[in-house]
């Protein structure tokens, strides 16, 4: 399974990057994930399954820890990528 992930973090700061938005975006790329767009109001990033849910566990964590007091994401299921089932449930 594919998925597409989409998020920001706040507070907004329009004139320097704030560092929990910093923090994610390295996160982000730092990640096993391809077609990653980080952007000023917004960042995606797609990938398998398993990729996408650490990357997003790490993303939480560490904005979180770097200050940001909201994170809102939105996951989509993009569609198999050829048997990356999340847990044995799925498969």
């Amino acid at each position: 399974m594919r998925l597409r992930v989409e998020f920001t973090t706040e507070p907004f700061d329009l004139d320097e990057a704030p560092a929990h938005a910093v923090v994610a975006r390295e996160v982000i790329q730092s990640a096993q994930l391809d077609a990653v767009d980080v952007g000023p109001f917004g960042n995606t990033a797609e990938g398998r399954a398993d990729e996408v849910l650490t990357a997003v566990d790490a993303l939480l964590r560490k904005s979180l820890a770097a200050g940001a007091t909201r994170v809102s994401l939105q996951v989509n299921v993009l569609g198999d990528g050829g048997g990356d089932a999340i847990d044995e449930g799925e498969k």
